[in-house]
């Protein structure tokens, strides 16, 4: 997996995955679940606030993640979820 030996070389990765299950078995280092279709791991389009809100998201859990392998479920639900 590339996030592993980007670790490796000292570089932080972080993921965003819609698809718990294969993050649960294959481990990356820092992963956010959202559980969002296929093809939209950033939201519905043209929605440029949910965008930005995910993303911060991201970066958010890269500088905080204490263990490995920690993954985080998102409460955001598609098209539910009110972004300002």
């Amino acid at each position: 997996m590339i996030q592993r030996e980007l670790e490796k070389k000292g570089i932080t990765t972080v993921g965003l995955s819609i698809t718990k299950e294969v993050s649960l078995k294959t481990k990356p280092p820092r992963t956010l679940f959202i559980p969002y279709p296929f093809g939209h791991p950033f939201g519905e389009p043209f929605k440029p606030k949910q965008h930005q809100t995910i993303l911060k998201d991201l970066l958010q859990l890269l500088e905080t993640a204490q263990q490995p392998n920690t993954l985080i479920e998102s409460p955001y639900r598609w098209r539910r979820t009110k972004f300002a």
